[in-house]
């Protein structure tokens, strides 16, 4: 305990030193009205049947954005999109009528052995050649003559549309890829597009670009080049060219329709600092109804950061109406999308609605509801995943330690920050398209489940008063930036 006090002064210290915070013992006041009761009330109609798993585009979402607007409202927050708490934006639907894809004498079912993610039209069946890559790098793209042939990518814990855009430049006519290890998490995954297939793939409008990309288990990849797992995960490494090619044909025919969906923005303008925006963002969205006809409900994915940006919209608004309204301007932006490619966010990012170099933070909250796998057998679980903290800016995570270790008391488990995490978390949130502008971020999350993306996510399973807290360090940290007198210099880089 001694150590732990040591460490608290430390940090108050260096935090009062380097960032000039003013001390706010009125937030205190405010974080108080951010209860397990009023979250359990949003969340009971959020992630209720009625809205049929606010999938983007269809009448759940719809009705989730209604309760958003009209509850920002009701709390006195404005409408920045021309008085309008919307912005709306428009995807494009695209199924494939026919997609055919055949190694060697095995041909493959769509969702079950493999699932299509690229981009392609061919009216008729294309015949070429399936070379083994193995890792894309500058030595096995020298090696392998790529041309006109499809490439097999064994991309497990890298930037996968990084390594086909370079597969693709080289002039590849295709991809098939590993993105994770083993049968059962692909499975999850083909499941997952099951139910998509009928919907079809919601995205921005863009020429079709003939990126055909296929993913497959690392135990399919393996039974299409005859291998055992282990050679091959040696050869992606050392010799790929050790691989004997196979016969590859394939066909993709794409059909296209336009969807509208919209995020949800609610502002509190600020006072001396108004020019600069702080943005705590969740997105609404999720994947709605699977193949079987069962609702995904989404409690924590996303609903529990949904209606966490609420109640800290609602401790702000509060704030303001009783004459402390902060410093900077706040953000409250519910983005539409996310599960269809982090596509809201990125629409926000593209056409802000307040300039992004004025944009100081993004506190992104996706999935706050729950324990996962690492702690629930552990006997203190108040903990919570902060990732990207220190990416751009040193000075964010030791903010957000500051407040933590002054209220709340959560563990702030960093794990998800290492460079060779295969997760990427960092990559797969709606804050990372702040930080490609160079905007420090801070995601919070509370890992994966058993329920994650499946009809079990349910209300019922929410840990209301760990939610309780960390929603509250959130509106502390918030509530900090806002108010201090310099914002948070990018002193680092979105690369480890």
């Amino acid at each position: 305990m001694k150590h732990k006090h040591l460490l608290a002064f430390a940090i108050a210290l260096l935090v009062s030193w380097q960032s000039q915070a003013q001390e706010q013992p009125e937030s205190i006041q405010y974080a108080a009205t951010i209860t397990e009761a009023d979250l359990k009330n949003h969340l009971q109609y959020l992630a209720s049947d009625e809205l049929e798993g606010r999938d983007t585009g269809e009448k759940g979402q719809k009705l989730a954005a209604k309760y958003l607007a009209d509850f920002y409202k009701e709390i006195g927050l404005k409408g920045p999109v021309e008085g309008s708490f919307f912005q709306p934006f428009e995807l494009a639907r695209i199924t494939w009528g026919d997609l055919f894809l055949k190694v060697g004498k095995q041909k493959l079912t769509q969702n079950e052995d493999y699932v299509f993610i690229g981009d392609a039209d061919m009216k008729r069946k294309s015949k070429t050649e399936l070379v083994f890559l193995g890792l894309a790098n500058e030595e096995n793209l020298a090696n392998i003559n790529i041309k006109d042939k499809f490439v097999g990518l064994w991309a497990i814990g890298i930037n996968a549309g990084n390594v086909v855009d370079k597969v693709m430049e080289k002039g590849a006519e295709g991809v098939i890829m590993v993105t994770m290890e083993g049968q059962a998490n692909f499975d999850r995954l083909a499941n997952r597009y099951q139910a998509l297939t009928g919907k079809g793939r919601l995205g921005f409008e863009k020429p079709t670009k003939d990126k055909p990309v296929f993913l497959v288990s690392s135990n399919k990849m393996a039974k299409l080049f005859e291998q055992p797992i282990d050679i091959l995960k040696e050869a992606a490494k050392n010799n790929p060219e050790s691989i004997p090619s196979k016969k590859l044909k394939f066909k993709v025919e794409k059909k296209k329709e336009m969807v509208g969906t919209e995020n949800v923005l609610g502002y509190l303008e600020g006072t001396d600092k108004k020019e600069e925006i702080l943005v705590i963002s969740s997105h609404y969205d999720h994947i709605g109804i699977n193949s079987k006809g069962e609702i995904n409900n989404g409690a924590d994915d996303d609903g529990s950061g949904t209606v966490s940006v609420l109640e800290i919209a609602q401790a702000f608004a509060e704030a303001a109406k009783e004459g402390h309204r902060p410093r900077r301007s706040i953000l409250f932006l519910n983005v539409t999308g996310e599960e269809k490619g982090l596509l809201g966010s990125e629409y926000y990012t593209d056409n802000p609605v307040f300039p992004l170099r004025n944009t100081v933070n993004n506190l992104n909250i996706d999935m706050v509801g729950r324990i996962d796998y690492e702690y629930q057998d552990k006997e203190f679980k108040d903990y919570v995943y902060v990732i990207g903290s220190d990416m751009l800016s040193s000075q964010l995570k030791t903010i957000i330690e500051y407040n933590n270790i002054t209220y709340t008391d959560l563990i702030l488990d960093y794990r998800y920050d290492a460079e060779d995490d295969p997760n990427r978390f960092y990559y797969r949130s709606d804050h990372y398209n702040f930080a490609k502008h160079n905007i420090p971020v801070a995601f919070f999350f509370n890992g994966v489940h058993d329920d994650y993306h499946q009809p079990t996510d349910t209300v019922d399973k929410i840990e209301f008063d760990l939610m309780e807290k960390r929603a509250r360090l959130i509106f502390y940290t918030a509530w900090d930036l806002a108010n201090r007198e310099n914002r948070t210099p990018v002193d680092g880089s979105n690369t480890r």
